[in-house]
């Protein structure tokens, strides 16, 4: 069973940083296409951003184009979202996915999610 780890949120002001991981077990990222969702309250889950499995291909939600950067490490098996200038409607609990049609597939494979807040 393919086990995804999530880390790196947490409560931020407006303007600022965060780098969230995702760390796969019984997967090999570099033969998957991963991505990351968000979910806020009252409201579907939904991506945010994914890289294929193939190359370098990535897709953004054009909420965090230009904000957000998805990438990943197949050395340490992990997939990075660096987020900057965060908003406060960036608000959610955001989980990483894994084994999805890129982008807009539904992924076999989620993490627990991880919160992160924006405070304004």
């Amino acid at each position: 069973q393919v086990q995804l780890v999530e880390s790196g949120g947490g409560l931020v002001q407006a303007g600022d940083s965060l780098r969230l991981s995702c760390t796969a077990s019984r997967l090999t990222i570099s033969t998957s296409t991963m991505g990351w969702f968000r979910q806020a309250p009252g409201k579907e889950r939904a991506v945010v951003a994914a890289i294929r499995w193939a190359g370098v291909r990535t897709y953004y939600a054009d909420s965090v184009k230009g904000r957000f950067t998805i990438s990943r490490d197949n050395a340490k098996n992990t997939v990075y979202l660096q987020m900057n200038s965060l908003r406060p409607d960036d608000t959610a609990v955001y989980y990483c996915a894994a084994n999805f049609e890129f982008w807009s597939g539904k992924p076999s494979d989620w993490g627990q999610g991880t919160q992160v807040t924006v405070s304004s």
